[in-house]
């Protein structure tokens, strides 16, 4: 093959290389609600799964869950967590409060994204209920208060490659939603919410204290 061709040959593959690097890049941003919902499920990305429901089972470790919140330079909201950190063993249905007060004078929407940090341990923390993900209005100066229900896998003291995992930290960014619909999340509707999520029993009356055995295998299924 002459130089020539060599070179013809090199551009060609250079070419098809970025053609198909833009057009994954396209379909990134064209699936992003599938791409979304393959992260809730699955904890890729930092994301956390999304339980059915609550644990029914304590293993005795403890574990800090942290809790971050930021806002959008663009949202006009104060958004920060009730408390900066809770102490839970795992197993342990726990409920954490976040608050959002609209700093200007004219109604906005916005909507949260999420993830956990180490992303390792992304796909042990899991979500009951929250506020994630869903479009929120906050008349002007209105405050609200919300909740996140949770729990971090039992299975997670089943991970050696967790054992030196101590603090989990949850973390929330909202953003301005340009174009709401017009279901977004009134007060009505978040307080309804709130005293659902107040008046669950979180201990669960199935719920025993166990000590994890050394070398016992975790069953992946399902965690991607």
């Amino acid at each position: 093959m002459s130089e020539t061709q060599k070179h013809n040959s090199n551009r060609k593959l250079v070419v098809s290389l970025s053609v198909a690097a833009l057009a994954m890049l396209g379909l990134g941003f064209a699936s992003k609600p599938l791409y979304d919902a393959f992260c809730r499920v699955t904890g890729y990305g930092g994301t956390t799964r999304v339980a059915e429901q609550m644990s029914e089972t304590i293993v005795d470790r403890e574990i800090t869950v942290r809790f971050d919140a930021n806002a959008a330079s663009d949202l006009g909201w104060t958004f920060k967590p009730d408390e900066v950190a809770m102490t839970v063993k795992l197993g342990q249905n726990a409920l954490a409060y976040y608050s959002a007060t609209n700093d200007t004078q004219y109604p906005i929407v916005g909507t949260a994204s999420y993830n956990v940090s180490p992303i390792k341990a992304a796909p042990y923390f899991s979500k009951l209920e929250c506020f994630c993900f869903t479009e929120q209005r906050l008349e002007p100066g209105e405050s609200v208060s919300m909740p996140v229900l949770f729990f971090v896998d039992p299975l997670l003291a089943e991970d050696k490659r967790l054992d030196e995992i101590k603090t989990i930290t949850l973390s929330y960014t909202f953003h301005k939603v340009e174009q709401p619909s017009d279901d977004a999340n009134t007060a009505i509707q978040r307080q309804a919410q709130k005293e659902k999520l107040e008046a669950i029993d979180l201990d669960v009356s199935e719920q025993t204290n166990i000590e994890i055995k050394p070398n016992t295998q975790i069953n992946q299924q399902g965690r991607g």
